[in-house]
């Protein structure tokens, strides 16, 4: 390659480099993971009232539906658990919006009618995210074909956070992809009492649960992850995770990410 070539190139890159660097401190997006636990028997209530009603009243307020889905597993709530993300402009837009929802009479006439036989969520809880630097733009709608998905969650040590999204981003992504395992976002807690600073909560996707197995298994016995893992957990000085959990989820037939 010739040097002005070169030169062009490296002043490309950088000038990407710079732009992406600008957008992302431009961006004010933050992102709600919401879960939902319904009283006993009344998860299809509970959809039926999102499917019905509360998506678009939160579109109504400016909220942006991003999904919707429900564990497959019993032990993590398949039979009680909704669990779902929004997108919000800002967290100041976020709260502007969940006041105005709330005091929408539309909203208070659902909520009367769909509790006539009695309240039908009974915990409702909120994390607010804020995007890593190398999640991907969340690409909403159906898939060719159907999916499953899977939320992840790691805890790191004290002043790890930055050696774990450092592997993410240099490594883990792009052995993901290898592996037939697809990213959708990543995102840290915003709140100290949600777990920012040492917190890592990640999307993925699947073909299917048999793929997902088959996918991690390939991952975990992949020389360049083998040796990944081992180098930056040595400059380190030890694992980069103190806890790992992982819940498999199926969409809504409401839900924006299929």
């Amino acid at each position: 390659m010739n040097l002005p070539l070169r030169l062009l190139l490296t002043a490309s890159f950088l000038l990407a480099c710079a732009l992406g660097t600008l957008r992302a401190a431009d961006d004010t997006r933050v992102y709600e993971l919401r879960t939902y636990t319904a009283h006993p028997g009344k998860l299809p209530n509970v959809l039926a009232r999102f499917r019905d009603h509360t998506t678009k009243l939160f579109e109504k307020h400016g909220m942006v539906n991003l999904g919707y889905f429900v564990p497959m597993d019993a032990a993590d709530g398949a039979a009680d658990k909704l669990i779902y993300v929004l997108e919000h402009a800002s967290r100041d837009a976020a709260k502007a919006s969940w006041a105005a929802f709330s005091a929408d009479p539309e909203w208070k006439a659902v909520r009367t009618a769909s509790e006539a036989d009695g309240k039908i969520v009974a915990k409702a809880e909120s994390v607010f995210l804020g995007a890593a630097d190398f999640s991907p733009a969340i690409k909403t709608g159906a898939a060719a074909t159907p999916r499953v998905f899977e939320l992840r969650t790691y805890a790191t040590p004290e002043g790890k956070l930055d050696a774990l999204d450092a592997r993410f981003r240099d490594h883990t992504r792009a052995l993901f992809a290898k592996h037939g395992i697809v990213s959708l976002a990543y995102w840290h807690p915003t709140d100290v009492d949600k777990g920012a600073g040492h917190t890592l909560t990640y999307l993925l996707a699947h073909p299917s649960r048999e793929a997902a197995t088959a996918n991690w298994a390939a991952f975990r016995a992949d020389p360049v992850w083998v040796e990944a893992k081992a180098a930056s957990e040595k400059s380190a000085g030890g694992s980069l995770t103190t806890d790992i959990k992982a819940v498999f989820l199926a969409p809504t037939d409401f839900s924006t990410l299929k």
